[in-house]
């Protein structure tokens, strides 16, 4: 298996994803693709061990930026390395693509080079959420803001089968996400989707609300991307200052911090559950081939995560099950 990486993509690249990139050849056996500028690529390798026979460089001189238009950047920018990785994964030299840099460039590196899946009206962003009950996945987190019927319920479909061979969850529980449990709740688009996730295959439970995205109570959550970042980013700001509030509880004298010692070990679990490391990236879910976003701030040990999902991501045949699932079902066909 081969996974090729935009090494010059994320906050801390190059050194992020070059030694995970290098960690991965020793530790699970994959062939790594690292894209971007091969001086700087290889001055980074020289850190570490890795196997030569599985880690190669493909040379790409630009690199598309957090402050450029994304589609536009993608077109005028052929060599960039993002859009080198993209084509290397459509033309076949590559099973899988990881960037932790800009999303929108890789939202449209996947959608103009990579390729829809069939049947598929719009790719959508998924990412896991640290909930009560374990990792749950939010579809869409920000790809589509204006979204149709049919998308979310291909975006439920969709997700529904990454939940299951990915994460091994038999039968993924579906929620919509609306203002209200009631069937009649919600919004004209909310309304008009609702009876279709009842027609469409996937184990529906209904509307859930907010407060159900952190007790974990749908394993897929599904909403169009303007609602999902509000979701995935409101999240992120609470695990932030949850984690921060707690230590300067501790540190507050001498007492919190002898008493900080006996919670030690369920603070290190609730520190863990938070943090966004531990879950990799956001599989782009409805292109051709495996595409994953790493978080912009991704230091090596989330890349390396970004890496192993990417791997299980391909050895599970998510798309084909995709492709699959959607064409044989009218209910989920755009019109």
């Amino acid at each position: 298996m081969k996974i090729i990486i935009d090494a010059m993509g994320g906050d801390h690249a190059p050194a992020a994803p070059v030694e995970a990139g290098a960690r991965a050849t020793r530790e699970l056996g994959v062939d790594i693709v690292l894209v971007g500028k091969r001086d700087v690529i290889e001055r980074e390798l020289a850190k570490y061990q890795f196997d030569k026979n599985r880690l190669e460089i493909v040379h790409a001189d630009e690199v598309i930026t957090n402050h450029e238009e994304p589609a536009k950047a993608v077109r005028a920018k052929k060599n960039a390395s993002v859009v080198v990785a993209g084509r290397l994964l459509k033309e076949g030299k590559g099973d899988a693509m990881l960037s932790m840099g800009n999303t929108g460039a890789l939202l449209a590196t996947g959608l103009l080079i990579v390729g829809r899946s069939k049947g598929v009206s719009r790719p959508a962003l998924a990412t896991l959420l640290p909930t009560d009950k374990g990792p749950k996945l939010l579809i869409d987190a920000g790809a589509n803001t204006n979204c149709k019927d049919i998308n979310l319920v291909q975006f439920a479909v969709m997700g529904s089968i990454y939940m299951k061979n990915v994460l091994d969850i038999d039968r993924p529980r579906v929620g919509l996400m609306s203002n209200g449990e009631e069937e009649g709740k919600g919004d004209a688009l909310t309304k008009e989707t609702y009876p279709l996730l009842q027609r469409a295959g996937v184990n529906f439970i209904g509307n859930i609300e907010g407060r159900d995205v952190m007790e974990g109570n749908a394993d897929v959550i599904t909403c169009d991307g303007f609602v999902g970042n509000v979701i995935l980013k409101t999240v992120e700001g609470m695990g932030s200052v949850i984690s921060k509030k707690v230590k300067g509880l501790f540190l507050k004298n001498m007492f919190t911090k002898i008493g900080s010692l006996f919670v030690a070990g369920g603070l290190k679990e609730f520190k863990k559950m938070m943090d966004y490391r531990e879950y990799g990236g956001a599989p782009l879910l409805g292109v051709k081939k495996p595409v994953i976003k790493g978080h912009g701030s991704s230091d090596a040990k989330a890349a390396f995560s970004a890496i192993i999902q990417a791997k299980k991501f391909v050895e599970t045949n998510v798309i084909q099950n995709i492709e699959g699932h959607i064409g044989s079902m009218e209910v989920i066909k755009d019109e």
